[in-house]
């Protein structure tokens, strides 16, 4: 409730200052506005007994598209007095009582005229007293129905067509109606209901079968309805308005006249009773579903008024005419952000297409195109053909002169991105993390990695999260060891993890498509056949002919595999490591490592040559002869252990990866699936790819399944951990056996790595395993690096579920610039 007393009070910190009256109803309105724009119940408290002083609320309530009330005190005036002189504070005369009783009377009159929708007028302190307020939705307001749904497209008439449609989709006879809806009466056994855009009539061949199917299914509670333009065009000529007898609704009317005498009266009436009392559109499903003849932009939906009306059942055009005189109609789809899925008609299009959410399944049977559905929350398609053309449209429905476009509405779409889409502080919401906020100085950053450096933007539907190492290893000379990592899952409840051989390479996501073909459909993407890019969306390799032999020794061993076949997809979303660490980091090699070893070496065998001719001199004192020496052994060490990861790499068949994810294919983002499956399927790329020819080697992740709960389990867990480390290996990753696991704490980290003492030794430098050092580097902390690591595994995961979806481009650069952006949060790039 705004009261207008109270917002003098915020104004003037007196709410019985009358000076401050303007500002206080400038206030009033704002807040108004505010809530009403954000679809709340606003109830104003003020007197309101003077036109002018209402006007400005009507006024509000038509800028939102909402249907205002009033509820009026119309009581004696001499209660009124009674009760004022109760206040002390309003120190006014009866005069002030009486003058507003007066307007009151005078505004009951004409509060409909104004625009109030609902009056209600309370006369004494009784009904006042008994008097409740009762919300009731909007007729359009089906938020409450969940579906499923079938939405069927513009009928026109061809109601053939629309009873075999309706047996493609299990709707059957039920019952049979009888009088002026004579007719069968269709429903779905499994409890589906129907949902008809609109445009019953017009065109086709039998309009009033069509009316009478849709009204006693929408009768029965199988179906809703929307009116169209054409139905609404028709209700007026049957009622005798002026309108032009054009777009077949001649068609229409010569159905009506072919009626006995004593039948057409009855059946024009009830024709026009039900198309006259359809919705506007309707809001269903908790508001994840709009359906409106044309189609409806956001700020619309679940709405009241003329405009509402009028977009929901004409669309929006630009005041001009094409070529064949007719509207060019306004693309509001093309700049559509809302949050609900639209589904439409009214304008004919050859084949159904999504576009940012919204889709049109108006596929012209009529003109001899084909009557579509959309099944929901399925997103799944379903059409019959018309069985002839009906009618000729005005305009060529599918243009025998132009090639149809290689690319999808939403594809080309997605040509143009929106930088407001991805700056800025944003809240991405998450299915696996729920909301998760970005921040607006990390996302310029990342906007700048995009737009300088990445990959085309339509390659980039995912980014590898980081990962969290194992808690610090109390065990001496030690600073990682698996029993923090089994301790790690024990405590999250997870039983069972799996540990997977971490290869010392670079983290590298491989979309790969069986052809050029099937990429350009599923990524719009032309005369590319796939992409290799790092975690940062980089492409991988500067060598276009590298790259080509690593996608095709991959499509090769999915085509070899079966994999193509047996997962039903034409394209593949690998997460890998390539290999060797060499072919991405010779800069950081050369500019990093190579210096510390050559330069401590160098150093160091100078010192030691130094102590040795102080010695040979007879210096007094203990010289640190020996310590140099050690220093000189680990500084060999920490050289070994970095080359150990590195290799010439002359041609792409020096090339190793090493896949341990297939992410997402055509039918399904695959974390629903255990790591066993996951390993079983690079398995089966490492088994068919061939070797040699000149092409990259595709290597098995070794694995082992280990129960967290059992001590023999774990130790020999530890066991191979310690022989894949002695061997010059950096570690294993420890990961849940079940690819996303929610613990008694929550989600649970996807993945812990364990990295070996020699690894270590590249990271934290040639002596970090001095006891000193150690005891130091033990106090190093990991909750900002985990909680990083969960939110951008729910957002890399977010990113490939909306691709997986279709939704657009923007929505998923969403997560995927979520992730880039936290990727510059300030956490120690040491762990």
């Amino acid at each position: 409730m705004v009261s207008s007393d109270a917002c003098r009070g915020i104004v003037a910190d007196d709410e019985n200052d009358q000076s401050a009256t303007k500002d206080a109803f400038d206030v009033l309105h704002y807040i108004a506005g505010v809530r009403l724009a954000r679809g709340r119940l606003v109830v104003v408290d003020a007197t309101n007994v003077q036109h002018e002083a209402r006007k400005g609320l009507i006024d509000l309530a038509r800028r939102h598209h909402v249907l205002p009330a009033a509820i009026v005190f119309n009581v004696r005036e001499e209660l009124c007095l009674e009760r004022n002189r109760s206040r002390p504070e309003r120190d006014f005369g009866p005069h002030v009582v009486r003058r507003q009783m007066q307007d009151l009377r005078r505004s009951l009159r004409s509060l409909q005229r104004e625009g109030f929708r609902y009056v209600h007028v309370l006369q004494t302190p009784e009904e006042i007293d008994a008097a409740f307020i009762e919300r009731q939705p909007l007729w359009t307001n089906k938020k409450s129905e969940h579906g499923p749904f079938d939405i069927i497209g513009d009928v026109h008439g061809c109601t053939t067509e629309l009873e075999r449609l309706l047996g493609e989709l299990g709707y059957v006879v039920e019952g049979h109606a009888d009088g002026a809806w004579d007719g069968p009466i269709y429903a779905h056994p499994a409890g589906r209901k129907a949902i008809f855009v609109g445009d019953l009539a017009d065109r086709g061949p039998r309009i009033l079968d069509a009316i009478k199917l849709v009204r006693n299914m929408v009768d029965n509670g199988s179906a809703l309805c929307v009116p169209g333009n054409h139905d609404v065009k028709l209700v007026r000529a049957l009622r005798g308005r002026d309108v032009q007898i054009t777009h077949g609704l001649a068609d229409s009317l010569a159905e009506f006249r072919a009626l006995p005498d004593e039948l057409r009266p009855q059946v024009s009436t009830a024709v026009c009773e039900f198309l006259d009392g359809l919705v506007s559109h309707y809001v269903l499903d908790e508001a994840r579903l709009v359906v409106a003849h044309a189609g409806l932009i956001e700020n619309l939906q679940g709405r009241s008024s003329a405009k509402v009306r009028d977009f929901a059942m004409y669309g929006e055009t630009t005041g001009e005419t094409d070529e064949f005189g007719l509207p060019v109609r306004y693309n509001w789809a093309a700049e559509y952000r809302g949050k609900a899925m639209v589904v439409y008609g009214h304008t004919p299009v050859p084949e159904s297409e999504w576009l940012n959410n919204t889709i049109n399944v108006d596929t012209g049977c009529v003109f001899g195109g084909s009557l579509t559905a959309l099944r929901y929350p399925e997103r799944a398609l379903v059409s019959v053909p018309g069985e002839r053309t009906y009618c000729e449209p005005a305009k060529p429905f599918i243009p025998s002169t132009e090639a149809a476009t290689p690319l999808s509405a939403q594809q080309t779409h997605d040509d143009v991105l929106d930088i407001d889409d991805v700056i800025g502080k944003r809240f991405v919401r998450t299915r696996l993390r729920g909301t998760i906020a970005i921040r607006e100085d990390k996302a310029v950053p990342a906007l700048e990695v995009m737009s300088r450096f990445a990959v085309h933007p339509k390659w980039i539907i995912y980014l590898p999260p980081t990962m969290s190492p194992s808690e610090t290893s109390t065990r001496p000379g030690l600073l990682e060891h698996p029993a923090e990592s089994f301790a790690y899952f024990r405590h999250q409840g997870v039983a069972k993890v799996i540990c997977q051989e971490k290869h010392m390479g670079s983290r590298a996501v491989v979309i790969v498509g069986r052809d050029e073909d099937a990429i350009r459909r599923r990524f719009g993407i032309e005369g590319e056949g796939g992409i290799c890019f790092t975690r940062t969306g980089r492409r991988f390799f500067e060598s276009p002919d590298v790259e080509s032999a690593l996608l095709e020794s991959v499509r090769r061993a999915a085509t070899g595999s079966g994999l193509w076949e047996s997962l039903d997809t034409d394209w593949l979303c690998l997460d890998a490591e390539l290999m060797p660490w060499s072919a991405k980091a010779q800069d950081l090699l050369r500019e990093q490592y190579a210096p510390v070893g050559s330069s401590g070496r160098s150093a160091l065998e100078a010192a030691i040559a130094v102590l040795d001719r102080a010695q040979a001199r007879g210096v007094d004192g203990q010289l640190p002869v020996e310590r140099f020496a050690a220093r000189i052994t680990e500084i060999e060490r920490y050289v070994a252990a970095y080359r150990g990861y590195c290799w010439l790499v002359a041609g792409p068949s020096d090339l190793k990866i090493a896949p341990f994810h297939l992410l997402a294919t055509e039918h399904g983002v695959h974390v629903d699936k255990d790591h066993g499956w996951h390993m079983e399927q690079v398995a089966k790329l490492s088994a068919a790819c061939e070797p040699g020819d000149g092409m990259p080697q595709i290597m098995k992740t070794e694995a082992r399944v280990v129960d967290v709960t059992d001590e023999g389990s774990q130790a020999g867990a530890t066991d191979w951990w310690a022989s894949l480390t002695a061997g010059g290996g950096e570690g294993m990753v420890v990961k849940p056996f079940d690819f996303v696991a929610r613990g008694s704490r929550g989600l649970a980290q996807p993945a812990v790595k364990c990295r070996g003492p020699e690894y270590l030794r590249i990271i934290y430098g040639p002596e970090y395993d001095e006891p000193e050092h150690l005891e130091r580097l033990r106090s190093r902390t990991l909750g900002r690096k985990r909680s990083l690591a969960l939110a951008e595994f729910a957002l890399g995961i977010e990113a490939l579920e909306r691709f997986n979806r279709r939704e657009p481009l923007r929505r998923v650069h969403e997560c995927v610039f979520g992730v880039l952006a936290m990727e510059s949060e300030a956490v120690d790039p040491r762990l």
